[in-house]
């Protein structure tokens, strides 16, 4: 199944003098090179850290192509960071007393073949915490390609449904509306839906 990158909302932001400004959208070829300028890699050893071809690489930093959901993962890999992160807005100056308010069902979406991400809080920039919402669409651990592993912790919330969470080294646990799990994002993990209807859970991961 090919996936490609949707197109999010934007949400409002409320500043101290009462008005209102629209940040500007996430530059995803900008992002990608950022990081990988920022780890010192040429176009040559990001690609192959992240098992892509150069040119493939070279095409989604000048914006040329519209990386499918799978080559999202083979670069976060190859980056050390965690697909959302791919999302997040670099960290720009130090800002004191801020706030995001996402209203239900507007945060930015993205929509893959196991889970349906909803971003949350996206407007700010230079989070420790990186909260969203996820429709978990899948059934069997069959449906994901390996583990899900990356950088920092995570905090995982039973919203609606019923659901089971594996990880690499315990026994996978039933969760149910109202409980919750806080686990090391380095160890691999994944989430089916145990409900007839997709499963709900709010995912909060660390950034720093």
């Amino acid at each position: 199944m090919t996936e490609h990158l949707p197109q999010g909302s934007i949400v409002q932001i409320a500043r101290e003098n009462g008005n209102q400004e629209s940040p500007e959208p996430l530059d995803l070829p900008n992002r990608v090179r950022e990081l990988r300028k920022s780890r010192g890699l040429t176009l040559e050893q990001a690609a192959g850290q992240a098992g892509l071809a150069r040119s493939t690489l070279s095409k989604i930093e000048n914006g040329q192509m519209s990386p499918t959901y799978e080559a999202l993962k083979k670069l976060a890999t190859g980056l050390e960071i965690s697909v959302p992160q791919l999302f997040t807005p670099p960290s720009r100056e130090k800002v004191n007393g801020r706030m995001a308010l996402t209203r239900n069902e507007e945060g930015a979406g993205h929509a893959t073949a196991t889970y349906e991400h909803e971003m949350l809080g996206g407007s700010l920039t230079k989070k420790h915490m990186l909260p969203y919402r996820a429709r978990v669409r899948a059934r069997s651990m069959d449906e994901f390609d390996g583990w899900v592993r990356h950088d920092g912790e995570e905090f995982l919330y039973v919203l609606t449904g019923v659901v089971r969470l594996y990880t690499e080294f315990y026994e996978p646990v039933e969760m149910r509306r109202g409980d919750s799990a806080y686990y090391d994002a380095t160890m691999g993990h994944n989430v089916i839906s145990l409900s007839a209807e997709d499963a709900t859970i709010l995912w909060v991961t660390s950034l720093v």
